[in-house]
């Protein structure tokens, strides 16, 4: 037979995902009777019943059908009043696209911008999909680390040495998955001078900005020069723990951006769900009790996993600032992050996501997802110290 597409050996994946099976294995195979699973970034909340009702509604009266490509009118106008708000910027509907999850918006928009050869500046360690993308379509990835005595915010005159006349794209993540880290407003102010003076275009991933604890929420695409050329991601998975319905947004207001981001909804995907943006509609006009609830709650578990893990004599953890993750660091101990996570999860039962996973400089760290109970949280830190002690 003839080979596949080569391109194909060049996407990534989630391996936190791929942890989340190690365990379901190890169980089903009965070699661990428990897991205590803080691996996946997913929050262990229900979506708020008025959004459930809404979609239900929408259901009962038949909104079954295609929706427009780049999403109902009524949805984009009710996104487009709620960005305006919390961003401090000015787009109309037509400059929204609803999507059915995040990751489109990260495919399509290096899709639309990058060619092969265009460098495109990526943060390490990060969301590996983003990785994947500009090594799918043969671009050139640019790295920049996060280091922890930052706590995990780039430096910014590494920033500027990464950029050549072949950047074309920075790949933003604020609040950042894996580590947690924020981008404060100083750090902000001159990337974004970076970005006006090398005519740079900017995807910014803010699906957890309203997840912060400490400080402010920095946008890009707030500053003056930066709409036309900022492709804003967020959606409804993390705050309203709506990760099951697949919904999303880009808020683009370079009509040439758009344009084609339109036609990619319709070569892939052809629409996103019609009653799933009744709930999201539901989601943004409802009440914000609950959203607000879990983020206090988040930050209740932040503060139990960070003294917990403190704890435990030989590892080490920074206060994460936002999202709902935190990093381990197991340095001390010299073993490679994937071999101490899979023997975590063996002899302990819990599973956490190895730095490694998120790109180079992750290695020596663990990732934990703190989107679990107080008590899961508790149970997974005395079996990670037992584990610790063995070593």
């Amino acid at each position: 037979m003839k080979p596949l597409a080569s391109a194909m050996t060049r996407l990534g994946t989630e391996k936190a995902f791929a942890v989340s099976h190690m365990a379901n294995e190890l169980l089903r195979t009965g070699q661990l009777d428990k897991v205590v699973s803080l691996a996946v970034g997913e929050p262990d909340f229900d979506t708020p019943m008025h959004i459930r009702e809404a979609a239900i509604e929408g259901l009962k009266k038949g909104e079954t059908h295609y929706s427009p490509t780049i999403g109902r009118r009524d949805a984009r106008e009710i996104v487009a009043d709620y960005v305006n708000k919390n961003r401090g910027i000015n787009v109309d509907p037509d400059d929204i696209i609803i999507t059915p999850g995040g990751k489109p918006i990260m495919a399509f928009a290096i899709q639309a911008i990058v060619d092969p050869g265009d460098e495109v500046i990526l943060f390490n360690p990060g969301y590996p999909i983003y990785e994947s993308m500009v090594d799918y379509l043969g671009a050139k990835k640019v790295w920049v680390n996060l280091n922890e005595e930052n706590d995990f915010v780039f430096d910014i005159k590494e920033l500027e040495a990464a950029i050549t006349d072949k950047t074309k794209m920075i790949v933003l993540n604020s609040p950042q998955n894996p580590t947690g880290g924020v981008i404060d407003k100083k750090t902000m102010d001159k990337l974004v001078e970076l970005v006006l003076k090398h005519d740079l275009y900017v995807l910014t991933d803010e699906i957890y900005w309203r997840i912060v604890y400490e400080g402010e929420f920095i946008s890009p695409i707030s500053y003056p020069g930066m709409l036309e050329r900022t492709i804003l991601l967020d959606g409804w998975s993390k705050t309203y723990a709506m990760t099951g319905w697949r919904l999303g947004y880009a808020v683009i207001a370079n009509k040439d951006i758009r344009h084609y981001f339109d036609y990619l909804m319709t070569n892939y995907v052809s629409n996103t769900c019609m009653f799933a943006q009744i709930g999201a509609m539901a989601a943004l006009t409802g009440p914000q009790d609950e959203a607000e609830s879990m983020v206090k709650e988040f930050k209740e578990r932040r503060d139990l996993i960070h003294a917990e893990i403190n704890k435990i004599e030989g590892v080490s953890a920074r206060l994460p600032k936002g999202a709902f993750y935190i990093m381990m660091n197991i340095k001390n101990f010299g073993i490679p992050a994937v071999e101490f996570g899979e023997r975590m999860l063996k002899e302990q039962g819990v599973a956490g996501t190895a730095g490694t996973y998120f790109g180079s400089n992750g290695e020596g760290y663990i990732r934990f997802s703190y989107a679990a109970s107080k008590e899961k949280i508790k149970d997974g830190m005395e079996r990670v110290e037992r584990f610790v002690k063995s070593l």
